[in-house]
C-alpha cells in the first residue's frame, strides 16, 4: 500500500517526503493539502474515475442489461425515471458533490400530431400504426373509413358529439353520431411496458378532416412512469433486494 502511495505522488509530480496536511475549508470539506521544505502548497486531488460520457439505450431491456453487467465493480447505482421516455442510470455522490451519469434510456416513439385536423387517409394508417388496438380505436377507424360526403354535418353539434353520413352497404348511407370521448392507447413509452390508455376528444370537419385531442389533463405520463418502474423493479428485484440499486420514479 505504501509503495502504491509513493508511486502515485511520483507520477502526479509530488515529492514523497513532503508534508501532508488536511485541512477544512469555510464550506465544512477537508481537503488535504501538500507542503514542501519551500512552503508551498498544492492541493491533492483524488483521481477521477468516474465515466467520461454516459452511454445510451433505446430500450429498457439494454438498461437492464447494461446494470446487471456491470454490477460486479459497482455499487449503490440509482435508476432515476426522468419521464415516460426516459430512464438514468446515476452513482452516488463523489467528492466534489456530483453524481456519476453512468448511461441513459431513451424510448423511440412514434410520431403523431395531436390537436392537428388530418385528411382521412393520413388519420387512418396513424391510428393503425401508432394506437393500440382497441374497441374505440375500432370504432373510429370504421366511421373515418367511410365516410360518404365530404361536409360533416353540423346539426346539433352539442360540442361533445357530431354526426356525419358514413357507408353502410352497397347503396345505403346512414347518419351515425361521432363517439365522444374515446379512449385510447398511443404509443407514448418504452414498448416493454403496457402502453397507457386515457381519453381523447375527435373532432371532424369538412373534407373530410379529423383531430384527435387529448382529454385527460397528462395524467397517463403518471401511469406510464408507474410502468417503467414497475418493469425495472420485477427485473431487477434481485439486486434491488441486495440494496445495490434504487429506483427513484
Amino acid at each position: 500500500m505504501i509503495k502504491e502511495a509513493i508511486k502515485f505522488l511520483v507520477e502526479q509530480g509530488i515529492d514523497p517526503h513532503d508534508r501532508f496536511v488536511e485541512i477544512t475549508d469555510a464550506d465544512n470539506v477537508d481537503r488535504m493539502f501538500v507542503i514542501n521544505d519551500e512552503g508551498s502548497a498544492n492541493e491533492v486531488r483524488p483521481i477521477n474515475k468516474n465515466a467520461k460520457e454516459r452511454f445510451t439505450v433505446t430500450t429498457l431491456t439494454g438498461l437492464v442489461n447494461y446494470v446487471k453487467s456491470n454490477l460486479d465493480y459497482r455499487e449503490n447505482l440509482f435508476l432515476h425515471v426522468v419521464s415516460e421516455r426516459e430512464v438514468e442510470l446515476r452513482g452516488t455522490l463523489d467528492n466534489e458533490g456530483s453524481r456519476e451519469n453512468l448511461a441513459r434510456a431513451v424510448a423511440i416513439i412514434p410520431r403523431f400530431e395531436y390537436e392537428y385536423f388530418h385528411d382521412a387517409e393520413e388519420l387512418i394508417i396513424a391510428l393503425q400504426s401508432t394506437f393500440k388496438g382497441t374497441d374505440d380505436r375500432d370504432l373510429l377507424l370504421k366511421v373515418i373509413g367511410n365516410v360518404k360526403e365530404e361536409n360533416v354535418r353540423n346539426t346539433g353539434d352539442t360540442g361533445f358529439s357530431q354526426a356525419v353520413t358514413i357507408k353502410t352497404g352497397i347503396a345505403s348511407a346512414d347518419d351515425v353520431v361521432v363517439p365522444n370521448p374515446v379512449t385510447l392507447a398511443p404509443y407514448r413509452t418504452f414498448l416493454e411496458v403496457e402502453q397507457p390508455s386515457s381519453d381523447f376528444i375527435f373532432r371532424m370537419k369538412d373534407g373530410p378532416l379529423g383531430a384527435i385531442f387529448e382529454a385527460d389533463g397528462g395524467s397517463w405520463r403518471n401511469v406510464a412512469i408507474a410502468n417503467v418502474r414497475d418493469y425495472l423493479a420485477k427485473e431487477l428485484d434481485a439486486d434491488i433486494e441486495k440494496g445495490r440499486i434504487t429506483i427513484i420514479a
